[in-house]
C-alpha cells in the first residue's frame, strides 16, 4: 500500500533512478533489469515502464540528469583548470552517471532532454576553453581539454590510479598535472620553421 502510495505521489521515478545508480555503481549498467527495480521499490513489474518505456529509456534519463548535474557543476568553475578539477570531482561524486553519459549505446542518444541537456554541459566547457585559449582552432582546445579530464577520471574510476595517486586529493593530483603539462609547454616553446 505505501509503495503505491507513492507512486501516485510521483515518488517512484526518482526511487527507480536511485536504485538503478546504486546498481550501476555496485554491479555496472549491464546488471540493470526493470523488473529488478520494480522489485526494489515494491511495485509491480511494469510500473517502472510507465516512467521510463524500457530500459534504454531509464539509461537516457540516467544520463540526461548527469549531463545536467555535470553543466552546474562546471559552471561553478573558475578558469580551464578548475573546470577539468569540477568534471573529475564530477566523475568521482557521480560514477554511476558517468558511466552511463558517455555510453551512447545503452541509451536513446537523439531523445530531446538528452540533446538538451548534453548541449549544456557542452557549452560550459567551450566556455572554459574559449576563455582560457587563445587559439586558432578552439574546438582543438576543447578536446584536448575534455581528453584529459576524462581520461584522468576514466582511470581514476577503473582503480587504474590507485597506485600513482596514492592518499593525494585526486582534484590536487590533476591540478598538479595540468600545471605541469602547461609549464612544460610554455617553458619549451615550439622550434621555428
Amino acid at each position: 500500500m505505501s509503495s503505491q502510495r507513492a507512486y501516485h505521489h510521483g515518488d517512484l521515478r526518482r526511487t527507480v533512478l536511485t536504485a538503478a545508480l546504486d546498481v550501476i555503481r555496485s554491479d555496472g549498467p549491464a546488471a540493470l533489469s526493470l523488473r529488478d527495480l520494480a522489485r526494489r521499490a515494491g511495485v509491480s513489474h511494469a510500473a517502472p515502464a510507465h516512467h521510463f518505456k524500457d530500459r534504454a529509456g531509464l539509461l537516457t534519463a540516467i544520463a540526461a540528469e548527469g549531463f545536467d548535474l555535470l553543466a552546474a557543476t562546471l559552471a561553478d568553475a573558475t578558469d580551464l583548470r578548475d573546470a577539468g578539477v569540477h568534471y573529475v570531482r564530477f566523475a568521482m561524486e557521480h560514477p554511476a552517471h558517468f558511466q552511463v553519459m558517455f555510453q551512447p549505446d545503452l541509451h536513446h542518444p537523439e531523445d530531446p532532454a538528452l540533446l538538451a541537456a548534453r548541449t549544456r554541459a557542452g557549452d560550459r566547457l567551450r566556455e572554459a576553453v574559449t576563455e582560457a585559449v587563445d587559439e586558432d582552432d578552439p574546438r582543438l582546445a576543447g578536446i584536448a581539454a575534455w581528453s584529459l579530464a576524462h581520461g584522468f577520471a576514466t582511470l581514476l574510476l577503473t582503480h587504474n590510479l590507485t597506485a600513482p595517486v596514492g592518499d593525494a586529493a585526486p582534484e590536487d593530483v590533476f591540478r598538479s598535472l595540468t600545471g605541469m603539462l602547461f609549464t612544460a609547454r610554455s617553458a619549451h616553446p615550439p622550434a621555428s620553421r
